[in-house]
């Protein structure tokens, strides 16, 4: 279902305009709650790194609208996205069931819930891209798109491996508990997902 979304947006420069508008909120929305997990003073290298990634990644997908239409989708407005009300629920929706889930597996609270929930919930998220990014870039090369998304996919690999290995210092049962918020993160995917291609017909 997920080809024939994308293959329907990318065949339309108004619908794609906003596609790449939704995904560069989506990457700043991910990029703020990094932020706002951190602790005020053991801020490592790599949720510095992974942070200003993301922000990274909102601002280039933002620039590729322009190789559509330099005029569209100025703003994060409602009328500028795809699903909107989906789109920014997703994200809110994931962090706030992981945190319920890792507060009852590991009784955690304050900055150390947080801490744990920006492991698990940015796991299940590079898990995400690394579907999503390659067979929205399949469909952009089949329609020899000017848009490219290949430097996001190379990072998004990289953000992976590293959320493994710290997942893995904090615990050693973590697949099991990642395994968990994947399920969450799927079921609210699906929902996003069947939004959007009811959306766009």
């Amino acid at each position: 279902m997920l080809d024939a979304t994308l293959a329907t947006i990318v065949a339309d420069d108004i619908l794609h305009a906003k596609w790449l508008n939704t995904l560069s909120f989506m990457e700043n929305a991910g990029a703020k709650k990094i932020s706002a997990s951190e602790h005020k003073e053991k801020v490592n290298l790599i949720i510095l790194k992974h942070a200003a990634e993301e922000h990274r990644h909102a601002y280039y997908l933002k620039k590729q609208i322009s190789k559509i239409n330099p005029e569209s989708c100025p703003t994060y407005a409602n009328a500028e996205l795809l699903s909107p009300a989906n789109t920014k629920y997703y994200l809110h929706a994931l962090d706030i069931a992981v945190c319920r889930y890792l507060k009852e597996k590991f009784n955690l609270s304050g900055y150390d819930l947080k801490f744990a929930a920006y492991l698990f919930v940015t796991y299940a998220i590079e898990v995400r891209a690394d579907e999503l990014y390659p067979i929205y870039q399949d469909i952009l090369d089949r329609s020899n798109s000017k848009v490219n998304v290949k430097s996001i996919i190379l990072e998004e690999e990289g953000h992976l491996e590293e959320m493994i290995k710290q997942l893995a210092t904090f615990s050693k049962d973590w697949k099991q508990y990642a395994d968990d918020v994947i399920a969450i993160e799927q079921a609210l995917f699906q929902n996003w997902t069947k939004d959007l291609a009811t959306e766009i017909g």
